[in-house]
């Protein structure tokens, strides 16, 4: 990661148009809430994990931020979470999302 990452967030979200970029923002938020209060997974289904027990808004999320950017800005956010809430929720994370687009952590 860069300095300038560090600093003002990863390229793929500051390269993103105002309203997308206040979305993402909002997005990744949502992702630090749920990382907090939820976990991505879960080891029994139910509340907000599905049958595979995803998290199901942060899979939600998983695929608007896929059809905002696809790979990279998935990345991107993944990165910001990995951040914010360190290496294991980032792992959750991954595995919340695997199966979105192309995502393949």
């Amino acid at each position: 990661m860069s300095l300038i990452d560090s600093l003002f967030g990863e390229e793929a979200i500051r390269m993103l148009p105002a309203g997308q970029k206040q979305e993402v923002k909002e997005l990744i938020n949502k992702l630090i809430v749920i990382g907090k209060q939820d976990d991505f997974l879960s080891v029994v289904p139910g509340g907000p994990f599905d049958h595979q027990c995803h998290h199901r808004q942060a899979k939600d999320i998983g695929r608007r931020l896929n059809a905002m950017g696809g790979l990279d800005l998935m990345w991107a956010v993944r990165t910001t979470i990995r951040r914010k809430l360190k290496d294991v929720m980032a792992e959750h994370l991954d595995h919340c999302w695997k199966d979105i687009g192309d995502w393949q952590p």
